[in-house]
């Protein structure tokens, strides 16, 4: 074996050009499926249809935080509403709903159970809707 003014081998040289061969042709082939079954999970939790809660378990004059992205309330007796659970001023996940208003941990903010308007800033923006169907005591996306 003859090496080169390095110490390398031409079998180093030979072994390390086909792992890295071998290492770019898992990585092109293992990451595209990964990729592919993230984003086909993420939308069939968002997907019309998919079930958010039961209304039975969505207090009136109250609401329910479902999977940190949405917001279900009933302001109401039998009057659902759903939002995005993701604040309007800085992204925070609003974390509770409690005397009529859904509550935003990180700066203190306050939606309306009813509407999502803003209750008490520093949000300037109303809690994006989302729109829902009711059939057979389960709320659905629309």
């Amino acid at each position: 074996m003859s090496a080169d003014e390095s110490g390398t081998t031409r079998r180093t040289m030979i072994f390390r050009s086909l792992a890295g061969g071998f290492t770019a042709m898992l990585g092109l082939i293992g990451v595209r499926p990964a990729q592919a079954s993230v984003e086909a999970s993420e939308e069939s939790e968002t997907a019309a249809g998919a079930v958010l809660a039961k209304t039975k378990s969505i207090p009136v004059g109250g609401g329910k935080i479902i999977k940190g992205k949405y917001v279900v309330t009933q302001p109401k007796k039998g009057v659902f509403r759903a939002f995005s659970a993701k604040c309007t001023h800085q992204g925070c996940a609003v974390a509770s709903v409690s005397r009529g208003t859904i509550n935003c941990p990180c700066h203190g903010s306050k939606f309306k159970i009813a509407t999502g308007a803003v209750a008490h800033g520093p949000a300037a923006r109303p809690l994006p809707k989302k729109k829902i169907t009711i059939s057979k005591g389960v709320i659905r996306l629309k």
